[in-house]
């Protein structure tokens, strides 16, 4: 089975799993002809999404009063703009990848496009990419770690950014102010600015009902905003004012 039918066999896993109510990972090696280090990356990736409980050589179901509410579907409409944003990356592409679900909806997408190197400052993201196909070259940023944005912050985290340069930084907001650029609720804002000087295309993702929120805190101003990526919510008045400040604006279409 090719490694790109990875769905597909974690899929048959949870099937053969259902069927037989434990599952070794020797045999599974043996089934799909795969090898055992493949198949403990499959049962560890679903173990992470609640779907099973690994055990020594092999996996169990999860006890059904273990099994607890399912999370937040990811909204068509940051479904919509991750897709745009992958398809704006180049294979063997050097991108960061800040903290942020918007942000962290594209890594499904990523094992499509060899030989990435990834920068981020989230555990979040750094823990979803380790179980795509294609699986990049993952560097952290280190520093201090923020609650409130889950991700790593500070001068030290500033200090390993500056010693790369990247092609694309993929980076969220709070909300997006018509007059002076991306705005956030956390204070912190010196690593934003930091990965937006060290990327040569800052690519800023955002729902369209963030656009026209004014929030004090400033994160980038328009003039280092390269590309906005929104859906087609948009009103076109909005639309007409950022494309009036230099920035592509990318309406992000769902799908049919």
């Amino acid at each position: 089975m090719s490694k790109r039918n990875t769905p597909q066999r974690r899929h048959t896993i949870l099937a053969l799993l259902a069927e037989q109510g434990e599952v070794s990972v020797d045999a599974l090696a043996q089934h799909f002809a795969t090898s055992e280090v493949t198949i403990r990356k499959d049962l560890a990736a679903l173990e992470k999404n609640g779907l099973l409980l690994r055990r020594y050589g092999g996996a169990v179901p999860v006890p059904q009063e273990l099994i607890s509410e399912p999370t937040q579907p990811i909204s068509p409409y940051k479904q919509a703009i991750a897709r745009a944003g992958v398809a704006r990356i180049r294979e063997h592409a050097r991108i960061i990848i800040d903290s942020g679900t918007t942000t962290a909806a594209m890594i499904p997408q990523l094992g499509y496009k060899p030989g990435l190197v990834v920068m981020t400052n989230s555990l979040n993201v750094a823990n979803a990419l380790r179980d795509i196909e294609h699986e990049p070259v993952l560097l952290m940023t280190g520093g201090t770690w923020d609650p409130h944005s889950e991700s790593f912050q500070g001068q030290v985290a500033e200090q390993v950014l500056r010693s790369y340069d990247f092609d694309q930084l993929f980076i969220g907001a709070d909300g997006i102010d018509l007059e002076r650029g991306t705005t956030t609720f956390n204070e912190l804002l010196g690593l934003s600015r930091v990965m937006a000087e060290v990327a040569r295309e800052v690519i800023v993702m955002v729902e369209s009902d963030k656009i026209g929120r004014r929030i004090p805190n400033l994160e980038l101003p328009w003039g280092s905003v390269h590309t906005l990526i929104t859906d087609e919510r948009l009103d076109a008045q909005a639309a007409e004012q950022i494309r009036a400040r230099g920035t592509q604006l990318i309406l992000a279409p769902l799908e049919n």
